[in-house]
């Protein structure tokens, strides 16, 4: 695994991160969580990122990694980078949603006693919240570090001019922020546009999440959509709406690219992320150990000659 120094902080994360958004909640097989964590970790997978809503039902991620965490991997505290979020409904009630200081507080208290830790590596602001000065919610993450609660601070899915505001609050106080967090994928490029190079100005680092596109660039939806499919589920990220003609022949054309190159269309696509200076890990969520040991091979061919990658773009036009 290779390490990344994530912007210009002297903390490296693995260039791929295990995401405990799906696939860890009580709804799921603990034994199977289990040994992806176990796997990840054994192969160099350092950093397991968390939110205080991942589930289902929400909480529950961070309880199950905190009993694998206290079992399995007991004693290697020191060796792990563990992140965790408020931002998105939580709780019923006006305080459990949100970027109020009253949340973000409650939430990471929370968070702390379902996972059994005394701090975490990363906490961060989930989401821009509109009814939230930037500056309370900002406040609150400074506070938290000061406390002892979290050693970094990070920011997801916040529009630019409100990142903007948000890192020069953070960079007065002395506490800047570590990392950015975001949707990025060859299906999702909209961070390229201003937020990378935000990034690079303020020295911040780069996270992306989803980045096989909630499964479109794999080989699932070639032959159409399959019944066991999260594009399949009404209540699914993915709806059958953006599985278009379209896509489809862009993620065939890709596909093949891939099987030229000796790897598969999921291994391509992640290794893809890694020709981008400005992306420090890539967050990949995955439901069984096969997946991810799928995904872990994209390391071993992380090379793209120009002819190929100029054939990603002309494909992805």
């Amino acid at each position: 695994m290779k390490y990344n120094l994530c912007g210009n902080s002297g903390l490296r994360l693995p260039e791929i991160s295990l995401g405990l958004w799906h696939n860890f909640g009580d709804v799921d097989d603990f034994n199977v969580a289990t040994s992806m964590i176990q796997y990840a970790f054994d192969n160099g997978v350092t950093h397991f990122d968390l939110a205080n809503n991942y589930g289902p039902p929400p909480g529950s991620a961070e309880i199950n990694f905190g009993k694998i965490l206290a079992k399995e991997l007991k004693g290697h505290r020191d060796e792990l980078i563990i992140s965790s979020k408020a931002g998105h409904l939580m709780w019923d009630g006006p305080y459990g949603d949100g970027g109020s200081r009253k949340y973000i507080m409650a939430s990471i208290d929370q968070s702390l006693k379902r996972t059994g830790l005394e701090y975490f590596d990363i906490f961060y602001s989930h989401r821009y919240d509109p009814e939230t000065p930037v500056e309370e919610t900002m406040q609150a993450l400074i506070d938290i570090v000061r406390q002892g609660k979290a050693l970094y601070v990070g920011i997801s899915k916040y529009p630019i001019d409100k990142l903007t505001e948000a890192y020069e609050i953070l960079k007065s106080q002395h506490v800047p922020c570590l990392i950015y967090q975001d949707k990025y994928s060859m299906l999702e490029r909209t961070p390229e546009k201003e937020h990378m190079s935000l990034n690079e100005k303020y020295g911040v680092g780069f996270i992306s999440f989803s980045p096989l596109a909630q499964g479109l660039l794999t080989t699932k939806y070639l032959n159409g959509i399959p019944e066991n499919s999260r594009a399949h589920k009404a209540h699914g990220f993915l709806q059958e709406s953006e599985v278009t003609t379209e896509v489809i022949k862009k993620v065939s054309a890709l596909n093949d690219l891939a099987a030229q190159r000796g790897q598969t269309l999921a291994e391509m696509a992640l290794a893809w992320q890694f020709q981008n200076k400005h992306v420090t890990s890539v967050i990949v969520g995955t439901s069984s150990l096969n997946q991810l040991k799928d995904n872990l091979k994209a390391t071993d061919n992380t090379h793209f000659a120009s002819d190929e990658l100029a054939l990603i773009e002309n494909i992805l036009k």
